[in-house]
């Protein structure tokens, strides 16, 4: 499947891993780059820029293909030294670094200058046309749908693909709501060159979280997700357990709440945790609205085969409808 986003990135499929906090590591991206696509590791899963040199490392020992790193820029209090994560991507040689939140043009100039191609995340055709302008190599959109957090405009995935299309110029991939060839035949169909998905690759073999938080995705229906933070402006997609729940009562109750309210509930600490341990009312458990068409654990391999196949075959199908 060759498109503008498998030129980029050196990829035989144009399918991307999302880069997820605690589950972006060495052996989902090794399975998905392995696989056609591309893997992409989690540079703040790793507590230090050192650690993620040791993950990119052992990543490079599990495959021979491209993959990638993501580093999600957020303001805060006591930032994380991202630059210095940048450096460990540059120096170990990465060639794809996803970003997402902020975007400063210092990071776009010092990561192209050492021939790193930037795919950056949003969620609004503004943001996306703001980036194209500051140098990136490709915009990967998230729709409403998406895992993570969506944005505020609420806007589903298949105006906002289209939407995009009709304004970026550079390779377009379309991120959120996407689990099988027929997300990716819709994608391409309304713009995109290429899919990113998250919460599927979290339903496959090589995924490094417990069996028992699978077998809660792909048991869940498109009704299952809770949107957080709704009320303090930083929604979040999540699934729904007794900690989501309890965050949105707390959001709804007369007069609301403060961040510090519910901070204890959603520590990204107790996530992990749920994530590693299996239990999965423990923490916050971020998934999509595309838990509703997951329905089996494949390896990373049999996912992506089945979903080009899929893809080709509904695409053909469809065509020779209206013949």
């Amino acid at each position: 499947m060759k498109t503008r986003v498998t030129e980029l990135l050196g990829t035989r499929y144009p399918i991307i891993q999302g880069g997820m906090q605690w589950v972006g590591r060495a052996e989902l991206a090794a399975a998905v780059s392995n696989a056609g696509g591309l893997g992409v590791l989690t540079a703040l899963t790793q507590p230090t820029p050192e650690a993620l040199a040791a993950e990119i490392a052992r990543c490079r020992a599990m495959t021979d293909q491209p993959f990638g790193v993501n580093l999600t820029i957020l303001p805060s209090a006591s930032p994380p030294p991202y630059e210095a994560y940048l450096d460990v991507v540059i120096d170990s040689g990465i060639k794809v670094l996803e970003t997402a939140g902020n975007n400063p043009k210092e990071f776009i100039r010092k990561a192209k200058a050492a021939g790193v191609k930037i795919v950056h995340k949003c969620t609004a055709v503004r943001h996306a046309l703001s980036a194209e302008r500051n140098g990136v190599d490709a915009i990967s959109i998230d729709g409403f749908e998406c895992a993570g957090h969506p944005g505020e405009d609420g806007i589903g995935g298949l105006v906002l693909f289209a939407a995009a299309a009709d304004q970026v110029k550079i390779p377009l991939i379309a991120s959120g709501g996407i689990a099988d060839g027929r997300g990716l035949a819709a994608a391409l169909v309304l713009g995109a060159e290429g899919i990113n998905m998250g919460t599927r690759f979290c339903a496959t073999r090589e995924a490094p979280i417990h069996e028992n938080i699978k077998q809660a995705l792909i048991g869940a229906t498109e009704r299952q997700t809770n949107l957080i933070f709704r009320t303090l402006h930083n929604t979040g997609r999540v699934l729904k357990n007794a900690v989501s729940d309890e965050v949105v009562a707390t959001e709804n109750r007369p007069g609301g709440c403060e961040f510090a309210d519910i901070h204890p509930l959603v520590a990204g600490s107790r996530g992990r945790a749920a994530l590693e341990s299996g239990d999965v009312d423990a923490g916050l458990v971020w998934a999509g609205q595309v838990v509703g068409l997951m329905h089996d654990i494949p390896t990373c391999a049999e996912l992506i085969e089945r979903i080009v196949a899929d893809c080709r075959e509904v695409l053909a199908r469809r065509l020779a409808a209206f013949d």
